[in-house]
């Protein structure tokens, strides 16, 4: 596996409080413990998953090192955590990796939308992929995998109806008047470019996945 341009093997570290974090073990790809790592360490969800993988299989004599100096050390692990932490220019990668190019379309994808702080763009997959399962008589704020979407979520079920009747708007097959178009219509615009024409199946398997955030 190539290694990412901004990993430092000191995130070595991170990875392992994260894998000894209770319940012990891998963490889901889009759990939010690790989601919130790749935010820090602006490396996307999926290499700190590889590298998870690779740091329980004790894959390198120096991944060796690290489980037996901390493995059974938490105390010692947490204090070089923090100490790392309080690096200057740790988690900045304009002043810590100058010139670096990164490509930040995931962190932008589970940031807040400017137009409706509740919402984030990985959300608006969540509900793509619900859009796709029913019809638009059935995009009501009572209809029950509504409201179980809307509960994961922690919002509120006429939340998920107004990005259904969004991208209302975006579906060609539709034809629905623009005049209707919302605040989120940018952003629905741009989760059904990327989701909207493709496999409804790799939709279905990204939004499982997506689920476990709220987990």
């Amino acid at each position: 596996m190539a290694t990412h341009p901004l990993w430092s093997d000191d995130y070595w570290l991170l990875l392992l409080q994260l894998y000894l974090k209770k319940p012990e073990g891998m963490k889901p790809m889009y759990s939010r413990a690790l989601v919130n790592l790749s935010l820090e360490l602006h490396i996307p969800p999926r290499t700190l998953y590889g590298q998870l993988f690779r740091l329980r299989q004790r894959a390198t004599p120096v991944l060796n090192l690290i489980w037996d100096t901390y493995g059974e050390n938490p105390r010692r692990l947490n204090r070089d955590v923090k100490k790392l932490r309080s690096m200057k220019g740790f988690g900045q990668p304009r002043e810590f990796y100058d010139g670096v190019k990164t490509n930040e379309t995931f962190e932008h994808d589970f940031l807040p939308l400017e137009c409706c702080h509740e919402l984030r763009p990985f959300m608006l997959v969540m509900i793509l992929d619900l859009y796709f399962r029913l019809t638009p008589v059935t995009m009501a704020a009572e209809t029950p995998e509504v409201r179980e979407l809307a509960k994961r979520m922690g919002i509120k079920p006429k939340t998920v109806v107004g990005a259904m009747e969004t991208f209302q708007l975006c579906d060609p097959y539709l034809n629905r008047d623009g005049l209707m178009a919302s605040p989120l219509l940018p952003s629905c615009q741009e989760i059904w470019n990327r989701y909207g024409n493709g496999n409804p199946e790799k939709l279905s398997a990204l939004a499982a996945q997506l689920r476990e955030y709220f987990d």
